[in-house]
């Protein structure tokens, strides 16, 4: 079965990449664990605008958290393990891991990452649209 692509407009040109990334993110996004917020925090008089991602990770430590940037994706990774020398007499309380991937825009940079009451908050920044005006000379040929 052939996918029928979603920027078929003839106007959109070189937006293949887009595309790409708009089926990672639906693939990705159907796991709703850990629950999460996002954002958008006003730029300051030393930091620019920002976007605060929040993560309800609590029965985390900092040791099971992992952060990291992979190709233009923002990937967060728990990972807990279960203590075999514990003896439950009821268990709702599951250990258990977890992998949540943000697609990031070109130019995005994670500021940082802080822990705290169960709440897993990574910083990003937005970067400032550069605009760009090019004259494209124009060659006759006879």
């Amino acid at each position: 079965m052939s996918r029928v692509p979603t920027l078929n407009s003839p106007f959109l040109l070189g937006f293949d990449d887009i595309e790409r990334a708009l089926d990672r993110v639906t693939r990705t996004a159907s796991d709703g664990y850990p629950p999460y917020n996002i954002e958008r925090l006003a730029r300051t008089g030393t930091e620019p605008e920002r976007l605060r991602i929040t993560l309800a990770v609590a029965g985390f430590t900092r040791d099971q958290l992992e952060i990291v940037v992979e190709e233009q994706q923002l990937v967060i990774r728990g990972r807990q393990q279960d203590d075999k020398d514990r003896q439950y007499l009821h268990r709702g309380i599951a250990a258990r891991q977890f992998q949540r991937t943000f697609l990031l825009a070109e130019g995005m940079q994670v500021l940082g990452a802080d822990l705290r009451n169960g709440l897993l908050s990574v910083d990003l920044a937005r970067p400032e649209p550069e605009r760009v005006i090019r004259r494209i000379d124009i060659s006759v040929r006879d």
